[in-house]
């Protein structure tokens, strides 16, 4: 059987670029994402990054949908952190009130790492040595160690950020809850805790298929399994934790006979790509990415992405350094970049050792027909293998 490819699209802002250009870029994603034939189009959930717009995935799927017919529209996902579990069911029911049986909900917990109750970071662990942020190899598939963590969370940007942008405080209900009362809610089965039965309008008997989306194996993925969810794994985002995630999934599923739920356990595994006519011109349009990947893990938020020139003044001697290197060598590590042939046989191993359904895919150029033309040639390879 195939493995079924689709598209996480982050709405990067191109240098030089706009918002409102962005989103049009996303629009034309979509729909020839369609006609090249992947599974779903999905967008991300990301706040206060100049160089990425996707701060609300239902408002863009919104802008975007009307592009396409068949594809799936989804979230990867909504930080359940940042809004009502009642917000995500409604913005997620009125889009399928107008794509009936075509929406995603992909649900997860907001990321960064726990605080202590006056709001305070946590110091920083010892910086990982070479060796350690090397990692393993499995089944041919780079498993990188940990990058080093002390220039986020000495970040005073990072640190003002829950100002606009809260974490999950004392009071907020465990994220299990959380997704059992958006299961409930698509049910029309949710009872108050004072007994007073109550249903969303639109929401109940949506025909949404919800998704967990975790980069480790912790909460997340055992949630996922024990509702019998489907279930994504962000190998672009946390590559050292994609096989726990998916080992502590698989041992937690139990399947469900709900609307939302699947008699087997489906992974979906996500990936950073970029595809050209041959290996030298990928990794000439993918150079912008250290840069990019930089300017999140300092906690400078994601800068307009770069164009190959610009990448080249920003990674020259005397400006990048070894600790820039250090930052983002487990991301660079883990693309996979090339031609046609180079990158498929790449995801190949990804899914051959993580044992993926589906591959989600996840592509920034500076250049929006080069962004296009490498989901073309992916989807064209791909088939033919």
């Amino acid at each position: 059987m195939s493995t079924p490819l689709a598209v996480l699209d982050l709405t990067p802002v191109p240098s030089g670029s706009t918002v409102a250009q962005a989103l049009a870029n996303s629009a034309d994603l979509a729909e020839a994402a369609e006609r090249f034939g992947y599974a779903r189009y999905w967008v991300a959930e990301h706040h206060l990054n100049p160089g990425v717009v996707g701060v609300s995935p239902a408002v863009v799927l919104a802008l975007v949908a009307g592009r396409t017919r068949r594809i799936r529209l989804g979230s990867a996902a909504l930080q359940t952190g940042h809004r009502t579990v009642l917000s995500c069911v409604e913005d997620f029911a009125l889009l399928d009130a107008v794509h009936p049986g075509r929406v995603d909900l992909g649900l997860g917990r907001p990321g960064g790492p726990p605080r202590g109750p006056d709001g305070s970071l946590p110091a920083p662990p010892p910086a990982p040595t070479p060796e350690q942020q090397e990692g393993t190899v499995v089944d041919g598939l780079r498993v990188p160690g940990p990058f080093p963590l002390a220039p986020l969370l000495t970040s005073q940007r990072f640190a003002a950020i829950p100002e606009l942008v809260p974490p999950p405080g004392p009071a907020a209900p465990p994220f299990a809850d959380q997704v059992d009362t958006v299961l409930a809610l698509l049910a029309g089965t949710f009872t108050s805790s004072a007994g007073v039965p109550l249903q969303a309008h639109p929401g109940t008997g949506a025909d949404l298929q919800v998704w967990l989306f975790g980069s480790t194996g912790g909460t997340t993925a055992a949630v996922a399994g024990q509702r019998g969810l489907r279930f994504g794994a962000n190998y672009h985002v946390a590559p050292q934790g994609v096989l726990e995630a998916a080992r502590a999934y698989r041992a937690a599923f139990r399947p469900s006979s709900g609307p939302s739920g699947t008699a087997q356990p489906h992974l979906a595994v996500s990936a950073d790509v970029v595809v050209a006519e041959t290996d030298e011109e990928a990794e000439h349009l993918a150079a912008g990415y250290g840069p990019w990947v930089r300017s999140i893990r300092t906690a400078a938020g994601a800068i307009p992405y770069p164009s190959p020139a610009e990448a080249a003044e920003l990674t020259a001697p005397g400006r990048w350094t070894e600790d820039d290197d250090a930052l983002v060598r487990d991301r660079l590590a883990t693309r996979f970049v090339g031609s046609a042939a180079t990158v498929v046989e790449g995801l190949q191993r990804l899914r051959d050792a993580t044992g993926a359904d589906e591959l989600l895919i996840t592509t920034a150029t500076h250049d929006h027909a080069a962004r296009l033309r490498s989901y073309e040639l992916l989807a064209a390879e791909w088939g033919r293998r």
